[in-house]
């Protein structure tokens, strides 16, 4: 730990019990009697016990003083009324629900007018060690946990842990400035962030400040980083579909507004991808999205703004970036902060998508700070509410019931295991929290396989509630027929002879797997799924050579929007499909099916 006197601090000797309590005036001149009466006064009155005025020239205070008694301080100097006064303008201007321009004006005259200098104690305490993005202090009797405190250099702080003689406090800023010694003063706040249709296209730290260099954002408001879940009464069933665009995912494990969706596999095997793809696919759906970068590399998240800038998704989403260069307790604060942000959206009625990519290393900066601030480790050396970090967290998202406004959160955690063991205790944990997961598979990536989505390990607890009338009849059974498909081609890998069923039965797996093969950035339409699921389990795609199923795939739909573009459009806008809308999908489909055998028969005979 890292441990340093400051010159000059002000440093109250130790009590004597048997002695008169004293009390410390500071400022630049000698009180005269009058005065000197009129503090003892003030001081019998307000703590009912005689204290022995101590007169302390200190040279900084041009007008005023300070006055110390026990752990509180009365700022009457010319920085504390101004700040007394900022906090009033504030209050204020919150009241009036965030005025602007002459608005603001007239209300800064009329508090002027209004505004009367009052002595408020303030309590201060003094930093006992510092280091490594922690600070135990002393003195602050009062502080609740969650507050956040002052020191005298500026930076702001969150008090994390409360002992008998002393407080562990996390950093939200660089540590250097503060010393052994140094004061730090209570706000009487908790944590906050601001929030607004301002933050829409920016990159924002954990704190709300912008790091993009595109200027300064002016809030709405500003919200509790911490805040209550809704209650059970104020939310709604999932009913309203949240598509992703990812033909794997959508049809078979349907995401809901208002659900919350564990994306979980090993590290390089596409999780951020389909978050990405999911954002992109937001696009004219008026859904809010943020993502929130845990512990990344600051050039990751500089390439993602970028892709996401270029596909104009920068328009409706908030990136709030909490690098592996911030500190552990930045990390620690960034998830419950963008939170935030959207259920300011949520309670204005809107849709809100939170990715946080990944909570594995947010509970990893969490565990850092629980065992630099002493606290008992767990199971693999996580602290005993590790569990509730991230239960508090994702309970904010629901879907509100129409009384309440009928906003949602939806959540897209994302969480990294090491070789595919999802029984370790950070996945297992976050798994009993989500309404389902999407697990990628490691040798399904490399196998050519992406989106690697393994169809028995995930689920969406939520199901074909989430689901529009069309993806449900496009669905058919190819859940069920590609688990009969890799339950047989394990039976078969090691076989010669198979009998004609069972070779057809594997070539539709194949054709069904490689159908669901998606190019990262390219998220399907509804119509587009619909049309590919309808023909796929229509076996029209079984003749198809595979290395060809994704040419054929992206060239049908072509031709289905060249030929049948009003259908396509009838089946976005009523999101529903008939039998007789299935027929026209498989005659249309084999019909072009000929049409590409021709052309590449051709092909192959034509000279070089």
């Amino acid at each position: 730990m890292q441990r340093k006197l400051l010159k000059g601090v002000r440093k109250m000797p130790d009590q004597d019990p048997g002695r008169r309590p004293e009390a410390y005036l500071y400022s630049n001149a000698v009180p005269d009697a009058q005065r000197k009466k009129r503090f003892e006064d003030f001081l019998k009155e307000r703590y009912h016990k005689d204290y022995t005025l101590v007169w302390v020239e200190d040279k900084s205070i041009d007008s005023g003083f300070k006055l110390y008694v026990d752990n509180e301080v009365y700022d009457w100097s010319k920085e504390g009324r101004i700040n007394q006064f900022k906090e009033m303008i504030r209050r204020r201007a919150k009241e009036e629900d965030g005025p602007g321009g002459k608005e603001l004006i007239t209300l800064f005259k009329s508090s002027l007018e209004s505004w009367n200098l009052e002595a408020l104690p303030e309590e201060e305490g003094r930093v006992i060690m510092v280091g490594d993005g922690i600070v135990i202090a002393d003195g602050l009797e009062s502080v609740v946990y969650g507050e956040i405190v002052l020191f005298e250099s500026g930076i702001r702080g969150m008090v994390q842990d409360l002992r008998p003689d002393s407080v562990g406090i996390i950093l939200f800023g660089n540590e250097e400035s503060i010393m052994e010694g140094s004061l730090v003063r209570r706000t009487k706040k908790t944590a906050g962030v601001p929030v607004g249709e301002g933050f829409l296209g920016r990159v924002v730290n954990a704190l709300g400040d912008p790091i993009d260099d595109q200027g300064g954002i002016m809030p709405s408001d500003y919200l509790p980083v911490e805040a209550m879940a809704p209650e059970i009464i104020d939310r709604q069933a999932v009913e309203t579909p949240m598509n992703t665009g990812i033909l794997c995912i959508d049809s078979m494990f349907p995401i809901g507004r208002g659900q919350r969706e564990l994306i979980i596999g090993d590290r390089q095997t596409g999780k951020t991808a389909i978050a990405i793809d999911t954002i992109l696919n937001q696009k004219n759906n008026d859904v809010i999205c943020i993502y929130v970068a845990i512990g990344q590399k600051a050039s990751s998240v500089a390439q993602l703004v970028a892709s996401l800038r270029k596909k104009g998704a920068m328009d409706y989403t908030i990136v709030v970036n909490a690098s592996a260069s911030e500190s552990a307790p930045m990390q620690y604060i960034a998830p419950y902060a963008a939170t935030a942000m959207g259920e300011y959206f949520m309670h204005k009625g809107k849709d809100v998508l939170i990715v946080y990519d990944d909570l594995s290393k947010h509970a990893i900066a969490y565990r850092a700070l629980s065992l630099l601030l002493e606290r008992s480790p767990g199971r693999e050396a996580y602290p005993g509410d590790v569990f509730y970090l991230h239960s508090r967290l994702l309970e904010r998202s629901a879907r509100l019931s129409d009384e309440t406004g009928g906003g949602s959160i939806t959540a897209l955690p994302i969480v990294e295991t090491q070789a595919g063991d999802v029984s370790a205790y950070i996945p297992t944990n976050i798994i009993s929290i989500t309404d389902g997961q999407i697990f990628l598979e490691t040798d399904l990536f490399f196998s050519g396989q992406r989106p690697a989505v393994n169809v028995g390990l995930s689920v969406s607890r939520v199901g074909g509630a989430a689901q529009t009338k069309a993806m449900k009849k496009a669905t058919g059974s190819i859940r069920l027929d590609l688990a009969q498909f890799r339950e047989m081609e394990v039976f078969t890998q090691f076989s010669n002879d198979l009998d004609e069923v069972t070779k057809n039965r594997l070539a539709y797996g194949q054709s069904l797997m490689y159908m669901l093969r998606q190019s990262q950035g390219h998220p399907y339409a509804l119509h587009e799924q619909v049309i590919l699921l309808v023909a796929g389990t229509a076996h029209v795609m079984q003749d198809i050579p595979l290395e060809k199923n994704g040419d054929f795939c992206l060239k049908m739909l072509e031709y289905f929007h060249r030929t049948n573009a009003e259908f396509c459009e009838k089946i976005d806008e009523s999101g529903d499909l008939e039998e007789e809308d299935k027929t026209v999908i498989i005659e249309t489909a084999r019909r072009f099916r000929d049409i590409y055998k021709a052309s590449s028969n051709s092909a192959k005979l034509s000279p070089i």
